[in-house]
């Protein structure tokens, strides 16, 4: 099984790919050559991390089928061998992207200010609301 090598990463490429006929350019050559790649990712049986299996899963949203396999399809390209290198090329950007993982949040505390602002904003929704309803038993 072959392996792709990024920086902190070993991506196993253990993907099935199936060539089908694509529409678009390429004259007649379209109708008699498979040139179109479907690049079949198991995510769920790879050897990627669980946290990083995830993250791809959503990342990949509609690509990610319901049995956990990834599927890229490439069809710009006019020969089978560059379809090829486009999908394989997708599926790495893909994995990549997912293994970074998203920075944590740190909760920020308002400030007293802010929260006075806040409260004396309240204060004067409810007297305007009040007054209205002092005007509406008047009217009556």
């Amino acid at each position: 099984m072959a392996t792709l090598f990024t920086s902190p990463l070993r991506i196993p490429l253990n993907v099935d790919e199936r060539f089908v006929r694509a529409s678009g350019p390429g004259g007649q050559n379209v109708n008699k050559v498979a040139t179109a790649v479907e690049l079949r990712f198991d995510i769920d049986n790879s050897g990627l991390p669980e946290g990083l299996k995830s993250r791809l899963k959503a990342l990949a949203g509609r690509k990610a089928l319901t049995d956990g396999v990834l599927m890229i399809d490439s069809r710009e390209h006019r020969t089978q061998a560059r379809n090829r290198a486009a999908a394989r090329e997708r599926l790495v950007d893909l994995i990549q992207r997912a293994s970074i993982p998203p920075k944590k949040r740190t909760p920020t505390a308002l400030t007293k200010a802010a929260k006075e602002r806040r409260l004396a904003g309240k204060k004067h929704h409810a007297e305007i609301k009040k007054a209205r309803s002092t005007r509406l038993e008047r009217d009556e």
